[in-house]
């Protein structure tokens, strides 16, 4: 497996965790008010990590590390930034901590879209008859 899968698997275990204590600490307080956190969580940080980190696994012989590791750290950066960032905003909607959850949105639509570029490399690159 490649650096960047696991590296891609380390992130999402850590969100993951955290979203499941998150979720199990939601449920015996009965405040949900952080729910859009812990799926976020749950769904950006564990679910899209792992599909990112599946895909370059199993295209390791086409990969291009460059692209992998753009694609990880704007991963990265859109869940390290946006998930606290959404966090502080939810209780108090407190516009301060906008421009947190912006950068991590466009960081993870930039992510999304490096992502498609090595997805689209490996569905036109050539092949073996």
């Amino acid at each position: 497996m490649p650096r960047v899968s696991a590296a891609f698997f380390a992130l999402g275990v850590v969100c993951l965790l955290t979203g499941m204590f998150m979720g199990m600490h939601m449920g015996e307080s009965e405040d949900f008010t952080l729910m859009p956190v812990h799926a976020h969580l749950n769904l950006l940080g564990w679910v899209t990590m792992a599909i990112y980190g599946i895909f370059y696994a199993l295209t390791h012989a086409s990969l291009k590390p460059k692209l992998a590791w753009t694609n990880f750290l704007l991963a990265a950066i859109g869940v390290v930034v946006m998930i606290p960032s959404l966090a502080l905003y939810l209780p108090a909607h407190d516009a301060k901590y906008v421009p947190g959850i912006v950068i991590g949105e466009v960081a993870t639509v930039l992510s999304l879209l490096t992502f498609g570029v090595s997805v689209y490399r490996e569905l036109v690159r050539p092949r073996l008859a």
